[in-house]
């Protein structure tokens, strides 16, 4: 009997023990592990003083591995010569290379880089810290960096901090302390010393911790940096799990000023003088390029070809980069040109001097081939003549031999604003344009009446012209444009082109008139631009008496920036740190504009009132913030889709 109940209490403590481990686990082999790493020792100790050592090791209760460690650990002092960082097992080791300094405080700020083997757990925000004197230095200073232009998060720039408050410092001596920006462009300098500080921000592409080259994104001000803390208290939110908050709690916490530092980073111009390349990518023309503009262009001497009327020259706005549109025909067709180009250019003294270079130009795509293309697209053209001949559509006589002009036509269609036009891009330059050809047409009582029109002409020498007419809202308009209306420097013609205008009635537009406020520099226009979620400029209006008005503006969500523009010339300038020119201030509204039709909307944009790194709306970033790394809650979500009871503290202690 006895021998029988045995069995039998062993058998149901057996199914008892089975249906809870099918409980407490998971089908596929049981919890993740959610602990992230731990350490367990650190040679020399933590917050040691009077260190002497340069090889440091950091002990763990796991196997560890280090994530873009280059990009994620930041030692200082800064460190001219790279340490040796290497991960061995349950441990990290730290070389340092650079002499330690006397009575200085080092912290290696690891960030997120430290996890686990198993299960990727981050360790996050982990730093070491020693001093070779007799002290630590525990103060940190923080804050943000932002593109100076668009106000977008600056990710993986130094950050740093001088006690000698010279402006010369910047471009001759490292960084005293440092921090890193993350994707947010936030940064953090931990182990300042108490003191008056200037800080900088470098996108330091040579590794010197100094502004050593112009090409160098920085940023600057002549704020004093004092370190200071205070007691504060932050409020907590504890999480059940990824979706359910379990408590929110107010918590006592140490807080290091200032914490709000925003510098607004940007790329300075060029001021060497020097040619970058030349290159003729089409046998019709070859381009100079220039890493400053010149108020003189270069002198070319034709060394295989006369030059006699053989150029059309064409420039880009800042004059930099040149473009010789050859004339002749003959030219195009020869291989390879050879010229002599005399050219300022600074020398190692910092002084315009002239420089010869015989430059041969050899077209990239050869004449044979180009010819290739040419007689195709001359099939091309016969054929389309052939199919309008069908139609009857009238054609001016002209050589078949010639490739028609084919421009680029913008605009026209349905719904168009009043405000706007056809623009008409072309290949070439023109060297005729025959305005008689170009006719707009309404119709007024069925009767087909001719209306006057505008035709605009834009660039040196002209590639582009805008069409224009009185136009009307809710009225339909026909442009005709007649065969060979326009000719380009090399006889080519365009075919005929006819458009419909529709011009859409006023009450499916919105009119928008911005208030600015907080403008306090009386010589800076105030250049308001509405844009898309993506950034892309819809309209643009100078302030007039501090408002800027915007009419024909089609229903929809805008977002809207404000630049300062200093020199009128109507777009951003960057600045200059050797003229102590900071760059032209960019201001976002934080929040989107709701324009909708028939209503004249009125609002205010106060710049100024929100610091530049919380203005540029989310949705707009382009730049992402990525959120601190973490697993934490996934054995609850699993629990919850197996429908199993979870108890974190069971589960962690397993680990």
């Amino acid at each position: 009997m006895l021998k029988r109940l045995s069995i039998f209490l062993l058998a149901t403590v057996g199914v008892m023990m089975m249906h809870s481990c099918a409980r407490m686990g998971a089908p596929d082999g049981g919890w993740y592990d959610e602990v992230p790493p731990r350490v367990v020792a650190t040679m020399p100790k933590e917050r040691a003083t009077g260190v002497t050592q340069k090889r440091l090791t950091i002990y763990f209760n796991e196997f560890i591995q280090l994530e873009n460690a280059a990009e994620n650990i930041v030692i200082c002092p800064p460190q001219i010569e790279q340490p040796d960082i290497k991960t061995m097992g349950k441990s990290i080791r730290i070389s340092l290379r650079d002499s330690l300094k006397a009575n200085t405080t080092y912290t290696i700020d690891f960030s997120d880089a430290i996890k686990d083997n198993n299960e990727n757990n981050p360790m996050g925000n982990y730093t070491f810290v020693f001093s070779t004197g007799d002290r630590i230095d525990t103060l940190a200073v923080s804050g943000y960096v932002v593109n100076a232009e668009d106000l977008e998060p600056v990710k993986g720039q130094l950050v740093g901090l001088y006690d000698n408050l010279e402006d010369s410092a910047f471009t001759t001596e490292p960084m005293l302390r440092t921090g890193r920006t993350d994707s947010y462009g936030h940064f953090i300098i931990r182990g300042v010393a108490p003191g008056r500080y200037r800080i900088f921000s470098l996108g330091d592409s040579d590794g010197d911790f100094k502004l050593s080259q112009r090409g160098e994104p920085l940023a600057f001000n002549h704020d004093i940096i004092v370190p200071s803390c205070r007691d504060d208290v932050r409020q907590d939110t504890i999480w059940k799990d990824s979706l359910h908050i379990a408590d929110i709690r107010r918590v006592p916490y140490l807080r290091y000023l200032p914490d709000d530092i925003c510098l607004r980073s940007f790329t300075q111009n060029p001021t060497a003088r020097y040619l970058i390349k030349t290159e003729r990518k089409e046998p019709d023309r070859f381009t100079v390029y220039f890493s400053t503009p010149s108020d003189t262009l270069p002198e070319l001497t034709p060394l295989n070809f006369n030059d006699k009327d053989a150029y059309v020259i064409e420039t880009t706005a800042r004059r930099d980069t040149i473009t010789y549109w050859l004339r002749d025909t003959a030219l195009v067709n020869q291989d390879t040109l050879r010229v002599a180009m005399r050219y300022m250019m600074t020398d190692s003294l910092g002084a315009l001097v002239a420089q010869t270079d015989t430059i041969e130009l050899l077209a990239k795509v050869p004449y044979e081939k180009r010819m290739r293309f040419l007689n195709e697209d001359v099939e091309k053209w016969e054929k389309a003549k052939a199919k309008a001949e069908k139609k009857n559509q009238e054609f001016t006589e002209r050589d078949p031999r010639i490739v028609a002009l084919e421009p680029k036509y913008t605009g026209g269609g349905n719904k168009m604003s009043p405000d706007k036009g056809i623009t008409v891009d072309f290949p070439t330059p023109l060297d005729t344009i025959f305005r008689e050809k170009i006719h707009l047409y309404t119709m007024i009582d069925s009767v087909r009446t001719a209306v006057p029109l505008d035709i605009s002409a834009a660039g040196d020498p002209v590639r582009r012209y805008d069409i224009r007419g009185e136009w009307k809202p809710a009225t339909d308009y026909v442009l005709e444009i007649d065969s060979a209306a326009f000719r380009d420097i090399y006889g080519r013609v365009s075919d005929p082109k006819r458009f419909t205008v529709k011009i859409a009635p006023e009450e499916e537009f919105a009119s928008l008139f911005v208030n600015v406020e907080g403008v306090t520099d009386s010589l800076s226009q105030a250049v308001v631009q509405l844009l898309d979620r993506n950034g892309k400029q819809i309209a643009e209006s100078i302030a007039r008496d501090n408002t800027a008005e915007f009419y024909y503006i089609l229903p929809g969500t805008y977002y809207m920036r404000c630049l300062l523009d200093r020199n009128g010339n109507g777009k951003w300038d960057t600045g200059d740190y050797s003229l102590d020119l900071q760059p032209e201030e960019v201001y976002y509204n934080p929040k989107p504009i709701e324009c909708k039709a028939k209503w004249d909307l009125t609002t205010t944009f106060r710049i100024g009132d929100t610091p530049f790194f919380r203005q540029k709306p989310d949705e707009m970033r382009k730049q992402k913030g990525q959120k601190k790394k973490t697993i934490k809650y996934r054995n609850a979500q699993r629990a919850t889709e197996l429908g199993l009871k979870y108890d974190r503290e069971k589960v962690d202690s397993k680990f």
